[in-house]
């Protein structure tokens, strides 16, 4: 494979903060560090460092840490601008005295590190990616607390006064919410029985709005979905918020160089553990869990929907596979069509 250093003459490690990024450009043939800038990250500091690298040469590559983070507004400028980006994860530091670490010498890691690869990571797309990106994490956030109420309603109607427990005894937790944001305040209640109906009133239309507000993202996902890839919701198993967990993985066309390097961040690929004579694998339990949470989903929904899966599971169960073994051989399976399907659409 070619290496960025037989590319490119010069790297411009970053390593990127809040508020301000350190730059270092490193010599390709050498990896000398030859010069060094710390930036405001703002369109006024991308510019300065854009600067800095046409005084070294025009045939250079970035290797940007935080590219979907810290360093998201530096990437989509570069990328804006026709550059090179390399998205990199954060360096191994060597251990300092007291903790200490300095900008300079990572942003010298970072360029260092690029020029070692072979197979340079690029930084996930902008746009409809992102955008789908931000109306998970907002759909998830509400669903989290959505829950959480009603696990603290739950709670108070098992502590509840006996007034309140007598209305609410028996109720399963729908009903129970149903119940609860009807409540009204009487006024021959005490202190702690009308505090607990305030407070279970509260929680119930708490959690109804963000219930409200988590179905409105998830048709949000839906409509952005139908636009981009609508060829993934006609797949068994997928639905919007699969369907959107896997573009926020793939991204865009060429990012991964193949259905292995794909299956690899899904953590779906095995790792070879062989030792002496032994040859085996063991369970891969990293890569973006989000996108192997839905390659689950898919596998679950088509063991019980999917003709062809039903009849490869009745195989591999003969062949004396376990139902845990045969759901990992169909997630990498299914990573392997999904990326030949992204990669080629119809």
């Amino acid at each position: 494979m070619t290496m960025l250093a037989e590319l490119v003459d010069v790297v411009i490690g970053v390593d990127t903060h809040r508020d301000t990024h350190t730059a270092a450009v490193v010599m390709a043939p050498t990896g000398a560090a030859i010069a060094t800038a710390t930036v405001s990250a703002d369109p006024v500091g991308y510019t300065a460092l854009v600067a800095l690298a046409d005084r070294h040469g025009r045939r250079r590559a970035w290797s940007i840490e935080g590219t979907g983070s810290y360093g998201a507004g530096l990437t989509r400028h570069l990328t804006g601008i026709g550059e090179h980006v390399i998205e990199i994860e954060r360096p191994n530091r060597a251990r300092r005295r007291n903790g200490a670490k300095d900008d300079t010498i990572d942003a010298v890691r970072a360029g260092r590190e690029a020029l070692a690869r072979s197979d340079a990571a690029q930084p996930r797309a902008a746009g409809q990616r992102a955008a789908l990106a931000t109306l998970l994490a907002a759909r998830r956030s509400a669903i989290d607390a959505a829950t959480d109420a009603q696990r603290q309603l739950n709670a108070l109607a098992i502590t509840a006064p006996e007034t309140l427990r007598t209305r609410l005894r028996g109720q399963k937790t729908r009903a129970l919410l149903n119940t609860a944001a009807k409540l009204r305040i009487q006024s021959r209640w005490d202190l702690e029985t009308t505090t607990a109906a305030a407070t279970m009133r509260s929680l119930a239309r708490r959690s109804a709005a963000l219930e409200a507000e988590a179905a409105e993202h998830e048709a949000a996902l839906r409509s952005i979905v139908e636009r981009w890839r609508p060829d993934l919701l006609d797949q068994t198993g997928i639905g919007p918020i699969v369907a959107a967990a896997i573009l926020c993985a793939w991204s865009h066309p060429g990012r991964f160089r193949s259905e292995a390097a794909f299956a690899q961040l899904a953590g779906v690929a095995p790792i070879p553990a062989s030792s002496g004579l032994t040859t085996r694998h063991r369970l891969n339990r990293s890569g973006d869990r989000q996108l192997n949470r839905a390659l689950h989903v898919i596998a679950i929904q088509r063991l019980r929907l999917d003709p062809r899966t039903i009849a490869y599971r009745d195989k591999r169960r003969a062949d004396g596979k376990t139902d845990r073994e045969i759901r990992r051989c169909l997630k990498r399976y299914i990573a392997r069509d999904l990326y030949r399907m992204l990669e080629h659409p119809a």
